[in-house]
């Protein structure tokens, strides 16, 4: 697919991405999964590059769970392994990406930390494209940390019941910096959003695909970006009442 072939006047200004498949595509070609997630950064970086290219502002990628911790110990460590190797500067550098991470930051491997806090300092500048990591995330962590957050201005007396609207729980959450996503897109062949962005995906267009992620490129980006300007994002209102503002 083209980029001619989509609206360039309605690109999503923030996408997040649940990418799913890559265990699966690695065992259907008799390799280990970490094999799988090795292939997934090349589709990262092809993404990255599409997204810049066309003007998306905000592309988050759900990289590591919380519940992922959970799986053998090999295949989590392998994963740091690949979080380290993957951080290669020249694809934020060549691109002009900001890169950030949201998530449980401290509970990383040091070396992990270490390596994201230089890159995410060497790229701070850069103004294209803000790519963020959700690394050791997950929803309902998030959602509980800023309920925490706002029990203890209100214990200390900085809050009062009434001064919390959904503004307020909104500059608690990691995502704070950035707008919520236009687009939520899942790979993979899975129909779920696996405890992600739950707060920030309200009124989120979702999009749903079989590929799995190392399969999913340039062409698949391009299609899920014309599904959804196929949609009419309404945020409550009728049909009408949007087609009325869009003639406005």
């Amino acid at each position: 697919m083209e980029t001619t072939q989509i609206d360039m006047t309605r690109i999503p200004q923030h996408i997040a991405i649940i990418m799913d498949g890559n265990g699966r595509w690695a065992t259907e070609r008799g390799q280990s999964r970490s094999f799988g997630h090795r292939a997934g950064v090349e589709s990262v970086r092809a993404v990255t590059t599409v997204c810049k290219n066309i003007g998306v502002k905000y592309l988050t990628l759900y990289t590591f769970s919380t519940e992922n911790w959970n799986r053998p110990a090999d295949e989590v460590a392998a994963l740091m392994a690949l979080v380290l190797s993957a951080l290669e500067e020249e694809i934020f550098m060549k691109n002009n990406v900001r890169l950030r991470v949201i998530g449980d930051f401290d509970r990383l491997p040091s070396v992990v930390q270490d390596k994201l806090n230089e890159v995410m300092d060497h790229t701070r500048a850069n103004d294209a494209m803000t790519m963020t990591l959700a690394l050791s995330y997950s929803s309902r962590w998030e959602m509980t940390k800023a309920v925490k957050e706002i029990a203890a201005e209100m214990a200390a007396g900085h809050l009062k019941e009434d001064d919390i609207d959904e503004a307020m729980v909104s500059a608690h959450m990691n995502t704070n910096y950035m707008p919520d996503p236009d687009l939520l897109i899942r790979t993979g062949g899975e129909v779920r959003v696996s405890n992600y962005l739950l707060w920030q995906i309200a009124y989120s267009e979702l999009y749903f695909c079989d590929t799995y992620w190392p399969d999913f490129k340039e062409d698949q980006l391009l299609e899920a970006i014309a599904d959804y300007q196929s949609r009419q994002r309404r945020f409550g209102k009728t049909e009408a009442q949007v087609e009325e503002l869009e003639q406005s």
